[in-house]
């Protein structure tokens, strides 16, 4: 009987094995959605996955380190050298990217591999090996090699920068050694050079993304109260809100300038930035609505702007928010177009009360006496106006990080500096 258990099974049997393993290991990531699928030039080094909450990120890197470990080509190299798995701590290793129900564990359905708790790594069949690193511990990085590794949460470390320095001295076994890093996007350094780095392929998922695999009341409830807050286009919609040192303007100073719409406002101004051109490289026309609240704030309404868009387009979104507020007159700056701005808004609705102002300062300059309104309190912003508030986190001395016209702050200070004058007891913003 033991030579009819330990004989080898018939040609057909292997056979039909070998093509279930294939089919298994071809398939099985068919399930996934693109954006969790590996990118298809083959020329990557390392994998950039920003992902939302629940969005699926974890499930891409344990299905991608589950298809490097099985010897999938061009992988083989991993079963004799080992691929490292990093998290924050050796706990988040095991219970997220192991055991977690989107982890490798999970993600195993052939070639399954063995978890050994005292030596913390995980043993595939054919003999490859993942072993747990802790974030904490970058020392523990220095002398072990790797073909490959999974980064999880590396925005999330408690020194970044040193333990994704010390991992990539490590990588350095087989034809190309590749690391995936699945993380929340957070705005640090590491991160825009990784992005910037030509080897690099960056990949965004958001919650929504996902839904199908998500409770219904969490995503309800995720949209009702985080639905386009700084936080929430952060965690969910994997967006890197960059905060740059020397703004005018801060995240935390905006986030304490919410409040509604009084309904009963004393004055509304439509305020319009108009671009010099009308090309699609051309800069975006600012449109903004504020108004004079019965207590003497000023609040920001909102941001119609309008990118690449031909004169009558953006005339005809700065009238359509004209009426759509029932403003009382519509401030449009005339350095670049002088007659032309009113000309062009008036082929659209010659009815509409437009008030030319030119501008004598420099941006900075103009843009410091709005700052200390805010920092006064005497602005609010009704909601979250994410692509506005963007701009002025970005603005510095120098103007905004790309180089681009900061046309909704612009548009954003002739609203305001219309309203003060009408503050009564305030001192016009002059000069502006």
């Amino acid at each position: 009987m033991s030579e009819v258990k330990n004989a080898p099974a018939p040609w057909y049997r292997r056979r039909a094995s070998a093509f279930v393993r294939r089919v298994a290991l071809r398939c099985g990531p068919l399930v996934l959605r693109e954006a969790q699928k590996p990118p298809r030039d083959a020329s990557w080094t390392t994998w950039l996955l920003l992902g939302g909450r629940g969005s699926g990120k974890t499930r891409a890197g344990a299905e991608w380190v589950h298809h490097v470990a099985s010897a999938v080509a061009p992988y083989a190299a991993a079963i004799t050298s080992p691929i490292a798995l990093v998290g924050e701590t050796i706990a988040d290793v095991r219970e997220v990217m192991i055991e977690g129900p989107a982890g490798i564990l999970a993600c195993a359905a052939y070639n399954r591999p063995v978890y050994e708790a005292t030596r913390r790594r995980l043993v595939w069949p054919n003999g490859a090996v993942a072993q747990a690193y802790s974030a904490h511990d970058p020392g523990s990085l220095r002398g072990p090699q790797f073909a490959a590794a999974w980064c999880d949460e590396l925005l999330k470390w408690p020194d970044p920068r040193h333990c994704w320095d010390m991992l990539q001295f490590g990588l350095r076994l087989g034809q190309r050694p590749r690391l995936i890093a699945t993380t929340t996007p957070r705005p640090l350094k590491l991160l825009a050079e990784l992005m910037a780095d030509g080897a690099t392929v960056t990949t965004r998922m958001r919650t929504d993304d996902n839904a199908h695999n998500l409770a219904p009341s969490f995503l309800e409830a995720m949209k009702r109260r985080y639905a386009g807050t700084r936080l929430g286009r952060q965690e969910l919609d994997a967006e890197i809100i960059a905060e740059r040192t020397g703004a005018l303007w801060s995240r935390a100073l905006l986030d304490g300038c919410r409040a509604g719409v009084p309904a009963d406002l004393r004055r509304v101004v439509v305020a319009v930035d108009p671009p010099a051109t009308s090309k699609a490289t051309s800069d975006a026309c600012g449109i903004i609505v504020a108004g004079l609240a019965p207590d003497g704030r000023i609040v920001v309404i909102g941001d119609h702007t309008v990118e690449a868009a031909g004169p009558r387009q953006w005339a005809g979104r700065a009238v359509a928010a004209y009426h759509a507020a029932r403003a009382d007159v519509l401030v449009a700056e005339v350095n670049q177009g002088g007659d032309m701005v009113q000309s062009v808004i008036a082929t659209v609705d010659d009815t509409v009360n437009v008030k030319p102002v030119r501008a004598h300062r420099g941006k900075w300059r103009r843009a410091e006496p709005i700052a200390a309104l805010y920092e006064q309190g005497r602005v609010a912003h009704a909601g979250v106006l994410a692509r506005l508030e963007d701009e002025m986190c970005d603005f510095g001395l120098d103007g905004l990080s790309s180089h681009r016209s900061p046309d909704r702050l612009d548009a954003l200070e002739w609203a305001i500096a219309e309203l003060v004058a009408e503050r009564p007891g305030r001192p016009r913003i002059r000069g502006i």
